[in-house]
Formats: C-alpha cells, sequence, structure tokens
C-alpha cells in the first residue's frame, strides 16, 4: 500500500490527541507524537530490517526535512551493509574518545616543562651540595640554556645537543664541549629518572666522537723554569695576590680553587697551618697543611696587600671569594699562544721553556719535586689530600702521619726558597729519577 508523505505545513499543524500517534512518512521514517498525557512531544524514529531483524533508531532531527535527510543517510548505510543502530553507538564512542585524547593532550600540553624549567629542578635537588654549582650555572647560561631553554624536553633531539656542542668547538674550546656535553647528560638523565622524559636525547652520542678525547695533563716544571718563573714573575704585572698564589700553589700543591675560597681565619700563622676545611675540599675531608717557611712568608704578604678582612682573595665587589678560575685565567693571558690576540704587552711574560703551564700543573710540580728529594709516595699522597684508592687501606691505615707531612713541606719549602732566592751557580739541580 503507497504511503501518502505528510506535507511540511500538516506537520506544522499536527496535535497531540489523547492516543499516542505514530504516522508512517514512507521509507521507514516514523513521526511519533506523544499523547496530551506524556506532554504531547513530537520525535523521529528509523524502522528497518538488518539480519533479518526489525530495529527501531531514534533520530537526532527537530523537524521534518531534516528527519528525512537523516533517514536517507541511514538507508544508504543499510545498502552499504552498515547498521545504522551500531554505527550510532559508534559514532558516540569515538566522539567520548576524541574528547577524552584532547583532554589528555590538553594536561600532557599543560605538563610539559621546558628546558630551562628543568635546569630549574635539577639545579635545586641533583646539584644542591655540589661544589661547582656556580661553574655549571655559569656554563649553563653562556652557552647551553640560549640555545635549548625554550624548548619542551621531550622535543629535544641530538641535533639540538650537538648545536650547543659545535658552536664550541668552533670556539676552539673542545674539551669545555667535553664537559658540557657531560652535564647535559646528567640533566637528561635526572629527567629519564624523574619521568619527565622517556629518552635521554644525549644517549646515543659518543662524548669523545662528538667533542674530544679527554687529556691527561703531565705537564711539570723543572727546577730551570721555577728559577725562570722567579725572574719572570715581578715582570708579569701581574696582582701581587696572584703571584702569592703561584708561589703557594707550588709550595703546599693544594688546589687552586681551594686557595681561591681561602679566608684569613683559615691560616694560623703562629702554628704555621692552613686548615682548608671540608666545604672546600674536593673530596669532602678537611686538609691541615704545615706551611713551610717559604710558604708561611706568602700568607704574610697576602696579608700585608689584603684588601679584604675575610677573604685572602676578594673578589671585585669585595662581597665574596673570586672565582675559582679567576686566577687561572690571569695565568693564562700571560702566555697567550698568539700575540696579536691580547692587546696587553704583558701577553707572553709567563712564557716558559717547557710550554704553557696552568697553576694545577704547579701542583704537581710540587709533588714531583717531593719526591725527587726522597719523600715517600704515601706522605705526598697524603700532603696531596687524595683520597686512598684501596678501600682496604682507606678502611684500616688511617694515620695521619702529620709529622712526616710537616717535614716533606718543609723539605719542599727549603728548595724553592733556594731556586727562587739564590744565584743560579750555588743551586745544584736535581736529576729526574728514571
Amino acid at each position: 500500500m503507497a504511503i501518502n508523505k505528510i506535507k511540511p505545513l500538516a506537520f506544522k499543524h499536527l496535535k497531540p490527541t489523547e492516543k499516542e500517534q505514530h504516522i508512517n512518512d514512507g521509507g521507514g521514517l516514523y513521526i511519533r507524537v506523544r499523547s496530551i498525557a506524556d506532554g504531547g512531544g513530537v520525535v523521529f524514529r528509523f524502522r528497518y530490517r538488518f539480519d533479518g531483524k526489525q530495529q527501531w533508531l531514534s533520530l537526532k532531527a527537530n523537524d521534518l526535512p531534516a528527519a528525512r535527510a537523516e533517514r536517507d543517510s541511514y538507508t544508504q548505510m543499510l545498502k552499504e551493509g552498515i547498521n545504522p543502530n551500531l554505527e550510532a553507538k559508534l559514532k558516540i564512542e569515538r566522539a567520548k574518545k576524541q574528547q577524552l585524547d584532547e583532554q589528555e593532550a590538553l594536561t600532557k600540553l599543560a605538563a610539559r616543562v621546558t628546558v630551562r624549567d628543568l635546569f630549574t629542578r635539577w639545579h635545586d635537588t641533583d646539584l644542591i651540595n655540589r661544589k661547582d654549582k656556580p661553574e655549571i650555572v655559569r656554563m649553563f647560561n653562556k652557552d647551553v640554556l640560549p640555545v635549548l631553554g625554550g624548548l619542551f624536553v621531550e622535543d629535544v633531539r641530538k641535533g639540538h645537543i650537538t648545536q650547543v656542542t659545535d658552536a664550541l668547538l668552533v670556539r676552539g674550546v673542545a674539551h669545555l664541549a667535553r664537559n658540557i656535553l657531560k652535564l647535559m647528560r646528567q640533566m637528561f638523565r635526572f629527567a629519564v629518572d624523574r619521568d619527565v622524559i622517556e629518552f635521554d636525547p644525549t644517549a646515543s652520542l659518543s662524548i669523545t666522537k662528538t667533542t674530544t678525547k679527554p687529556t691527561e695533563r703531565d705537564r711539570v716544571l723543572t727546577e730551570v723554569e721555577i728559577r725562570a718563573l722567579a725572574r719572570q714573575l715581578p715582570e708579569a704585572h701581574l696582582l701581587k695576590s696572584t703571584e702569592c698564589a703561584v708561589w703557594i700553589a707550588l709550595s703546599t700543591m693544594c688546589r687552586i680553587g681551594e686557595l681561591s675560597k681561602a679566608k684569613f681565619s683559615d691560616i694560623d700563622l703562629q702554628l704555621k697551618t692552613w686548615t682548608i676545611p671540608k666545604e672546600n675540599s674536593k673530596n669532602g675531608k678537611a686538609h691541615i697543611i704545615y706551611l713551610s717557611d717559604f710558604a708561611l712568608a706568602q700568607f704574610k704578604t697576602l696579608k700585608e696587600y689584603a684588601t679584604h678582612d675575610v677573604w685572602l682573595f676578594p673578589n671585585r665587589g669585595n662581597t665574596s671569594h673570586v672565582c675559582e678560575k679567576s686566577i687561572t685565567k690571569q695565568v693564562g693571558g700571560r702566555q697567550a699562544e698568539n700575540i696579536l690576540s691580547n692587546r696587553s704587552k704583558d701577553n707572553q711574560a709567563l712564557v716558559l721553556s717547557g710550554g704553557k703551564w696552568t697553576p694545577h700543573d704547579l701542583r704537581r710540580t710540587g709533588a714531583t719535586v717531593m719526591g725527587d728529594l726522597g719523600i715517600a709516595p704515601d706522605v705526598i699522597e697524603k700532603c696531596l689530600n687524595h683520597t686512598e684508592e684501596n678501600k682496604v687501606k682507606r678502611i684500616y691505615q688511617r694515620q695521619k702521619m702529620e709529622s712526616e707531612q710537616a717535614e716533606a713541606w718543609r723539605v719542599l719549602g727549603d728548595r724553592l726558597y733556594l731556586l727562587v732566592n739564590m744565584d743560579n751557580s750555588n743551586v745544584v739541580l736535581i736529576h729526574k729519577r728514571n
């Protein structure tokens, strides 16, 4: 039997009655007019058969033309073998999943941290007790954060890392590039441990191939060079405090960083001792140096020329000690390889016959001179404040050998006094032992 479709105008005039009306519009579309008791609302339903079973589907349309269009779309689905009811449910699930995915994406976006944020977190936790923290901060502020700081940590790739190291290689500071790469690796591994990122972007980078091989320095000043240094230092126009620092580093075999942070309160001129507190010591152990007369004279000179009543080597603002690199930079500035690279007329004033030297080489030189003067190796190790590598010895051999150390420093100081103060013809040079 033919179905007469309801005309739009007639649809508008449908009125609810005491009984529910079910009006067939054809093609499976039905108009349901609820009874007056049920509120008299109008809804559209689509009836169809799928796999031999009759099914109903409520439509979303609010008017007749929209309902017919919706019916036609479902009719097309049936022709393609798609169950409209199932498709409607799947559509709802897809919408829910899309909403959840978008919500998750927004949550992740809000939780994303930049490299600068990561550095702050690493600085405040892992670096909190690091003695080199100020230097690490300086290096990152200068060479890392300007390149990587604004990137989200999860977006950092190897190419970003090598952008930092390559710039350093171009500047000719390969060893600095090596150190910074090692520090970046520590920071990104910290991020992996904290579940900030899943993979460390530096993991597959070879430190040696990306930067340079590690260099183990073995520079030792000869006694001829020590005597030459005594002649050249006064002509180098360094600060008087820096001159003293050179001789203290040589005669006490201290680390230059330990000396940079020294306070006058650490020095006892009466007992002739310098106590390096554990917070300034590389191995975290306090160290007492028994000052020879040669070393003591340098500390007295420092006190005479002092511009601060706390720090032996105050910074320019007199607010703290100098940077640990300051003395090394001053000495290096008097050994410029290219004369034109430095405007100072003193840029080669400290060049010695054996090549470039650093304040740390003075520590090695002092230990070598001690050895050549017959001081026992274990005493020299104590003077250097080295940590015993053998665990058994470290546990059971805890003797300080204070008297032996004091004698070792005295012997070294006496030898340096001869080299620095006496006429060349009166000093017999020590022949190095093989």
